[in-house]
Parts: C-alpha cells; sequence; structure tokens
C-alpha cells in the first residue's frame, strides 16, 4: 500500500479525535454549558454559544475526515460497513451546518446522525462478525433508552457523547485493523 493509501487509513482515527479535540475544546471554553442539562448541539448554537464556531468546525471537519476514510479505505475492507459511515459522517456534516438556529432540522439531522451511526455498527457487527460493533451498538443504544427512561438525570450530551464514543471506537478500530492488515 502506497503512502496515500496510508494517509486514508490514518482519516480513520484522526477523524474522530478531531471531534473529540474540538467538543473538549469548546466545553472548557464554554461559559454555560454543563452535563447536568445540556446537549453537544448547545455549544455549536451559532448565535449564544461562544464556542460555536470550534465545535461546528470540529463537526465539520470530522465529518470530513472520517467520509474520506470511508470512501477512500474502509470501503474496501467493509464495503457495507464503508458506505454506512459515509453516509453518517455527512449527517455528522450535516449536524454542524444545521446548528440548533435551525431548530427541527436540526434535530432531524442529529437524530438521523446517531440512528445511522447506530445502524453502521450493526451493519458492521454483520459483515465483519465484530464483536466489538455489536457491543458499541449495544452501549449507544442502552445509553438512549436509559436517558429516555430517566434511570439517570442529565443532559441529553451525555447520551451523545456515550453513544458517540461507543461508535467511535469501531471506526478506529477498522482503520487500526485495516493499517496493520496492510503493514502484515
Amino acid at each position: 500500500m502506497g503512502r496515500g493509501g496510508r494517509l486514508f487509513i490514518i482519516l480513520g482515527i484522526a477523524g474522530p479525535l478531531v471531534a473529540y479535540a474540538c467538543i473538549g475544546l469548546s466545553i472548557l471554553l464554554s461559559s454555560s454549558f454543563s452535563w447536568r442539562v445540556n446537549a453537544l448541539s448547545d455549544l455549536g448554537h451559532a448565535q449564544n454559544s461562544n464556542v460555536a464556531p470550534i465545535f461546528n468546525l470540529g463537526l465539520l471537519l470530522s465529518g470530513f475526515l472520517i467520509a474520506l476514510y470511508s470512501a477512500k479505505s474502509l470501503i474496501n475492507y467493509a464495503k457495507y460497513t464503508g458506505i454506512s459511515i459515509l453516509l453518517s459522517a455527512l449527517l455528522l456534516q450535516a449536524v454542524a451546518t444545521f446548528d440548533e438556529i435551525y431548530g427541527s432540522i436540526h434535530f432531524i439531522v442529529s437524530l438521523l446522525f446517531f440512528v445511522s451511526a447506530g445502524i453502521s455498527c450493526l451493519i458492521c457487527s454483520v459483515e465483519r462478525r465484530s464483536i466489538l460493533a455489536a457491543l458499541a451498538f449495544l452501549i449507544g443504544l442502552l445509553s438512549w433508552v436509559l436517558w429516555w427512561m430517566g434511570v439517570y438525570e442529565a443532559g441529553v450530551a451525555v447520551p451523545e457523547m456515550i453513544s458517540a464514543l461507543a461508535i467511535t471506537s469501531c471506526i478506529i478500530h477498522s482503520a487500526a485493523k485495516i493499517m496493520h492488515v496492510s503493514i502484515a
């Protein structure tokens, strides 16, 4: 595999890390964010958040990097997973583009993002017989179900972050596996 091929694989690791770096920086710099009451998207509200450019740029860039990884590398390793994660990455960009100012449009693209990301884990669990992907789906789903049932009190940012961490663990793991296969 050439240098260009390895670069696309590395994007599968860099993409999620960019998102988490920008989310973390946004939380650190925000004067009003609270895990107990907020959604992560509150950080991206263009009028109400002083960190919206950092947060939204992070999601846009992360979605772009993951889309490149999916289209140029993952699709050759796991075709259906690659297509599904590509769609999820584009929806992540839509979450940043249509921030909370857009009201119901933001809600719809956010919902579609989390649903498509969960479905991507299911597809990966079947296509690659991945226990990690199946666990990621279950952890993400459980975080939402428990939140909806009121089992724990927190802002929607908590199930958002738990499910995102579970989902991105699959992306990073797939990139590491592809990197290992290409080196061997």
